[in-house]
């Protein structure tokens, strides 16, 4: 506390201010106010003072401004000063002055904490937006590998269609053993080709995420008996026996999935395996896991090996640079699937003597399902004067297609939309099958013709449909009993075998 008369001269300092500001007592009276201040208040602060003098009462000094007090050691600290009249007459006036240091130091604090909390809120906000960004861009990338995948797909595997179709209408045509044999190996190099696209095309699909699980309660039954009837005829050319145990059970999972792992399996297990036999089999694990298995008498794997044949291109007991049968992909593709569906796949193996791989898949729920697929017939001519419209946009494989069908008698009417189908279909009243690619042009669908003619002839139409599509709707349709699906690129022998069982069904 100090006391000013009119001139700014102080009258009386009490100890604190010798403590605050560090000058002695006597040192403090006697001079002028401005004494306690920095110069650079000097001058405003003497305006402050007179003004004060014309007008006194009691009030804050300088108020909204920052007023600093001076040390005798040079150093400032913030100050808050009220002013309040001791004598009217002499213009005494007293003058509190408060060190506030540590309230400035924490009003700093309080304003830097709250810049700084802004500050997080602001860069959260920005990092959610950029979150957003990233999620839509990846979205967008992954929409655009979804349609490249699809139209690579599709693109990829038409020319191997046609020349799949080509080599089985001229196996038919030539009988010149040379010509013969190079037809042959033409069907060997497109059946490399297809197995190479096809897996290529898995893999990318696969990690471009636009492969997604369908899960649904399956027979087992069901799916065995079509691996019975695709693998049988390869076991027995390499003179091995093959061993589908029935398995009265179902499955939980997504079942186009499920049987691209074990087809993978049984292909691998056949490969590897030059004498004896290959089994499949399935039994429950525990109280809610069905266990798949796959079993060979191959060559076995080392120990040191199993953790190796997960990896692209990697394939046992085959070098560097040297002849192959296959490309090492088929496990890299089953350990991708079975991450998808989330399921457990285990192996042993011991060399010489074989391996066994296991499928763990969740049960199924409910009620049992029953298989719908029949046993193949012992017969294998088709009807006679059988009428058949194909649908297919892509000239070279619609030309390639009718040369085929020709060549085995069918009666072959063709059309490249819907509505040339349409028109063609008025014209064939006994027409008796329809075969059709499931991506036509201008964004049309084969399913969508077969819709159109089911119902233009009203009656349920027997069809084929021919896609490299694997999406879900495609795995729906083979609930109908009247449609197969067949995926590109398909061999000539097995289009014709599928449209022989569809006849006679």
């Amino acid at each position: 506390m100090i006391v000013v008369d009119r001139s700014g001269t102080i009258r009386f300092a009490n100890r604190q201010v010798s403590a605050l500001f560090g000058h002695p007592h006597d040192a403090i009276v006697g001079q002028h106010v401005e004494f306690l201040m920095p110069p650079r208040f000097h001058a405003r602060h003497l305006e402050h003072r007179q003004a004060y003098t014309g007008s006194l009462r009691v009030r804050p000094m300088g108020p909204g401004l920052e007023l600093f007090g001076l040390r005798v050691d040079g150093s400032e600290f913030p100050v808050e000063i009220s002013l309040s009249p001791v004598d009217h007459e002499e213009g005494l006036i007293a003058a509190a002055i408060r060190d506030v240091t540590d309230r400035k130091r924490v009003e700093s604090e309080l304003i830097l904490a709250r810049r700084g909390a802004e500050e997080a809120r602001a860069a959260a906000d920005s990092a959610r937006h950029a979150a957003d960004l990233a999620r839509e861009s990846a979205d967008r990338a992954n929409l655009g590998k979804s349609r490249f995948l699809a139209t690579a797909s599709h693109d990829l595997r038409q020319p191997l269609q046609t020349l799949s179709l080509l080599n089985g209408m001229l196996r038919r045509a030539i009988s010149e053993p040379v010509a013969a044999e190079a037809v042959a190996q033409q069907e060997q190099a497109i059946a490399a080709m297809s197995r190479l696209l096809n897996a290529l095309l898995d893999i990318s699909k696969l990690e471009s995420g636009a492969v997604k699980p369908d899960p649904t309660d399956f027979a087992v039954d069901e799916l065995f008996a079509e691996l019975r009837l695709e693998f049988a005829g390869l076991a027995a050319s390499k003179g091995l026996g093959l061993s589908i145990e029935p398995c009265g059970a179902s499955a939980f999972s997504d079942r186009t999935l499920v049987e691209q792992i074990l087809k993978n399996l049984m292909s691998n297990a056949i490969k590897y395996t030059r004498a004896g036999a290959v089994s499949v089999h399935c039994r429950p694990q525990g109280a809610e896991s069905l266990r798949l298995e796959v079993k060979d008498t191959g060559i076995g794997i080392a120990a040191d090996q199993l953790r190796l044949i997960y990896d692209e291109f990697y394939q046992i007991g085959v070098p560097a640079n040297s002849s192959r049968e296959g490309y090492g992909l088929g496990l890299s593709i089953v350990r991708r699937l079975v991450s998808l569906l989330d399921a457990t796949l285990e192996v042993r193996s011991e060399v010489g003597k074989g391996s066994v791989f296991a499928l763990i898949l969740p049960g199924g729920h409910g009620a049992r399902v029953h298989s719908s697929v029949a046993a193949p017939s012992a017969a294998s001519a088709r009807p006679a004067l059988t009428h058949v419209l194909l649908v297919e946009d892509d000239a070279a494989v619609r030309n390639a297609t009718r040369l085929l069908l020709r060549s085995e008698g069918y009666t072959v009417q063709s059309a490249e939309s819907p509505a040339d189908a349409l028109q063609v279909a008025q014209a064939m009243p006994q027409l008796d099958l329809v075969l059709t690619d499931y991506h036509l042009g201008q964004g049309a669908s084969g399913l969508e013709v077969v819709s159109a003619l089911r119902a233009r002839l009203g009656r349920s139409l027997k069809a084929v449909l021919i896609t490299g599509d694997t999406s879900a709707a495609i795995r729906e349709l083979r609930a109908d009993a009247q449609l197969r699906v067949a995926s590109k690129p398909i061999q000539a022998e097995e289009l014709l075998a599928m449209l022989r069982d569809l006849l006679r069904a």
